[in-house]
């Protein structure tokens, strides 16, 4: 799968995770939340990362 349809996807998730939350649950868990959110930033830099690091490699 392309890195960016990856990226998308979570960015996809984390706008769900606030919409239900804000929706649903009417902002009673914002922390829990911003917890998800959170995990799926940092899972989208890892796979920025690791992108990055093979583009770098197969120009070298």
């Amino acid at each position: 799968m392309n890195t960016s349809v990856i990226l998308v996807i979570i960015i996809i998730w984390m706008q769900l995770i606030t919409l239900v939350n804000i929706t649903i649950f009417n902002g009673e868990w914002n922390g829990i939340a911003l917890m998800l959110s959170s995990i799926l930033f940092f899972l989208a830099m890892v796979v920025f990362g690791i992108s990055q690091q093979r583009n770098k490699q197969k120009n070298v």
